[in-house]
């Protein structure tokens, strides 16, 4: 009985096949190859958006930088809190633009840097007058603060304290005192110190 239904079911499909104008042994012919269809299969599609930070987010990124997040976490955390924005040309434009004044301005900053070192290193030796004691010792210590004061007098430039590195001075002779002017410019003066 399992024979003739099985017989039964593969006469029905080759008949209708025929039906179709097809044949079991042949394979489909096509007429007009353009009608030929490929079909692939599809990835789920990732939906991220390109954004900007606006603030620092915690275990995201900081203010002022560039990401692609997930489009519901944009959609749902970061545009209703006002924490970030999508890139658009026009910001990624102005960006370039931030950033090519930041560095000019950089140049200029170490460049200025740069001259006053060679203003200070061309002086010669910043003399500091103490009183004298026995010997080569002298009364007190000549500290930043007095580099400083003299820097002032001698070439009318302010200058802060806390860029001035002196060795310990105790006694006349001369010493080198280095000013960090910039993160990269170092400025070597020497300081003279004699007792009246």
């Amino acid at each position: 009985m399992a024979s003739s239904t099985a017989s039964t079911l593969s006469w029905s499909s080759s008949s209708w096949l025929q039906s179709f104008g097809g044949n079991t042994n042949e394979a489909p012919k096509i007429s007009d190859p353009r009608t030929t269809f490929l079909i692939l299969a599809q990835k789920k599609a990732k939906k991220t958006r390109a954004i900007i930070l606006k603030e620092d987010v915690p275990q995201l990124g900081t203010k002022g930088q560039l990401l692609n997040v997930k489009a519901g976490f944009y959609r749902n955390y970061l545009f209703p809190m006002g924490k970030a924005q999508l890139v658009t040309p026009v910001i990624l434009k102005e960006m370039k633009m931030e950033e090519e004044r930041i560095e000019a301005e950089k140049r200029r900053v170490k460049e200025e840097a740069q001259q006053l070192a060679l203003i200070f290193e061309t002086v010669g030796a910043f003399k500091v007058k103490r009183k004298g004691g026995k010997g080569k010792q002298i009364f007190g210590s000549v500290t930043a603060q007095d580099l400083v004061d003299i820097i002032k007098a001698q070439l009318q430039r302010d200058v802060d304290k806390r860029i001035v590195s002196l060795p310990e001075i105790r006694e006349t002779g001369e010493y080198v005192a280095e000013l960090k002017l910039h993160p990269e410019v170092t400025a070597r003066v020497k300081v003279n110190v004699y007792a009246n």
